[in-house]
């Protein structure tokens, strides 16, 4: 028999008769650069957890790979075993940061990779996601008579799952994908529409794996309430609404919702799930009335989290500093201006205060020689919006668009097209028009690392 009980999010305790294997743990608000925290919340007893064999990570998305909660476990011994295995992806920013955090036994995975401990073997499974560079996957975890498959955020062929059935035949359990997330789509002016292909594919997973009983997987946040218009732009479906749509698609497998503090007995007899019924998790308040897709709701405006006067005053200092003579000199040198040459762009930059007041900065890509203009063009074919203290962050280094691109402080449209002479040519919708900042702030490896490292520095040591 193996057991899993789900504390939060992607984060589960797998128990088998003789191992413990901890999941994802993330188990704090706020999470994901501060911007979002776990729906439904919860009560955590973190003393009454089982000391853990085997802890997993499966991919560096922050909520999956949370350096706080990563950072508690190290300082407290009271959850993971001295011996603890470390499995991991082989990322090199987050085993650095493994080891950064002073973790040592970690053992980075290749994928159908089995690993066996004790009474178990687990067995990496992999991702053909697309959208990301490094890499992430699931897992299998088979204790001789029962196999359960966390899908986790992977994106899997039917190659995949092919060799799933020849490993273990049908799987007995299975934590499938349901939600397509919309962050950041609202910020980019991208269709706020779920994503059919996206979420079908979900549903034909499920219809091909042929599990004997199957749960929603990770997607329990919310925005925070600061942010909470966003809440109505980003999540287009819901756990009740998966499975209906998978009772009709699939309606010979079984199938439950699965909540923090329930726990699922998986035997060869079939799967008794036990709702609220752990030692050591439960639901604090069922806040997911907050979490309701209504993308056509009242969206508040662009504003500083600078509300010292001064302050702002010294943002903007920085800003017209580094516009005047910093951003021409970047965009001169980018390797996409030939693009914005042709497509006639004309490039508004708009930066917000405190309150009501923003400054505005334009470019008009069809110069022979590059300058910024303060204020506005004729028109505007391509925007960005940011907030002056974001901004300034960008500039020094101490943020990253993991934060901007989903925070609600950064927004960002184009209407790119070009006329000539008896001729009308647009640039296709659903591909991505390169962004002046964006193209002056990378989101690279780099960027990517020291997002990470802040963390590091911000919670390592700290019980």
């Amino acid at each position: 028999m193996i057991k899993t009980t789900l504390i939060g999010h992607a984060s589960m305790l797998i128990q088998s008769k003789n191992t413990t294997i901890l999941t994802d743990p993330v188990w704090f608000d706020y999470l994901w650069e501060d911007t979002n925290v776990l729906c439904p919340s919860i009560n955590l007893d973190l003393d009454k957890i089982p000391p853990v064999d085997v802890l997993n990570i499966s991919h560096r998305h922050q909520d999956h790979f949370d350096v706080r909660t990563l950072a508690y476990l190290k300082e407290n011994n009271s959850v993971l075993k001295p011996d603890v295995m470390i499995l991991v992806p082989k990322d090199d920013i987050l085993i650095d940061v493994m080891k950064e955090l002073g973790y040592d036994n970690i053992h980075p995975v290749d994928d159908f990779e089995p690993v066996r401990l004790q009474d178990v073997t687990l067995t990496p499974t992999p991702s053909c996601n697309e959208g990301d560079y490094y890499p992430e996957h699931g897992l299998l975890v088979h204790d001789g008579e029962v196999t359960i498959w966390n899908q986790v955020d992977t994106v899997v062929i039917p190659e995949i799952i092919s060799y799933i059935h020849k490993l273990y035949g049908q799987v007995d359990f299975a934590h499938s994908r349901f939600l397509p997330l919309l962050e950041g789509s609202f910020s980019h002016h991208k269709s706020l529409n779920i994503p059919f292909e996206e979420y079908s594919s979900f549903l034909k997973v499920v219809g091909a794996l042929r599990p004997k009983f199957v749960v929603p997987g990770s997607a329990a946040f919310r925005y925070r309430d600061e942010l909470a218009f966003l809440n109505h732009y980003s999540f287009p479906t819901t756990p009740d609404q998966f499975l209906a749509d998978l009772a009709e698609y699939c309606p010979e497998i079984k199938s439950s919702t699965f909540y923090p503090g329930d726990v699922a007995h998986i035997t060869k007899e079939g799967v008794k799930i036990g709702k609220q019924s752990s030692e050591f998790v439960r639901v604090r308040e069922d806040d997911s009335h907050k979490v309701a897709f209504k993308p056509v709701l009242e969206v508040p405006p662009i504003k500083s989290m600078t509300g010292d006067p001064e302050q702002y005053e010294n943002e903007m200092q920085i800003i017209r500093e580094y516009l005047e003579n910093q951003f021409i000199e970047k965009l001169n040198s980018c390797e996409k201006l030939d693009g914005w040459r042709h497509w006639q762009t004309l490039y508004q930059l708009e930066v917000f205060g405190p309150n009501d007041e923003s400054e505005i900065w334009s470019i008009d890509f069809r110069d022979e020689i590059l300058k910024i203009h303060k204020g506005s063009l004729e028109k505007i074919t391509l925007y960005e919006g940011i907030s002056s203290t974001e901004l300034v962050c960008l500039i020094e280094g101490r943020t990253s668009w993991d934060f901007v691109g989903i925070s609600g402080c950064y927004r960002t449209f184009n209407n790119i097209y070009r006329v000539g002479k008896g001729a009308f040519e647009h640039f296709p919708a659903e591909r991505d028009y390169p962004l002046p900042l964006l193209q002056a702030f990378p989101s690279d490896r780099k960027m990517d690392r020291e997002k990470f490292m802040r963390d590091v520095r911000r919670w390592k040591g700290k019980a």
